[in-house]
């Protein structure tokens, strides 16, 4: 679920949803920077917890056959 949640949050962050709006986003401030990327991780996790995209267990199914397959 870590995996997921942080490839969730770089996905967010390119698609711009850490960016400061102006004014009506926190208000501004020197830790506005800080506390945009809490909450973005935080999207992040809640997205995954919720099922995220699937792509934890793609990637666990995907290492098991390749064990099986070496074996």
């Amino acid at each position: 679920m870590e995996l997921e949640a942080a490839f969730l949050s770089e996905m967010l962050k390119h698609a711009g949803f850490g960016e400061a709006r102006g004014e009506e986003s926190f208000g501004g401030g020197i830790g506005e920077a800080q506390f945009s990327s809490m909450l973005l991780n935080e999207h992040a996790n809640a997205l995954s917890a919720r099922g995220g995209l699937g792509l934890a267990e793609s990637i666990f199914d995907s290492l098991v056959r390749r064990a099986e397959a070496a074996q």
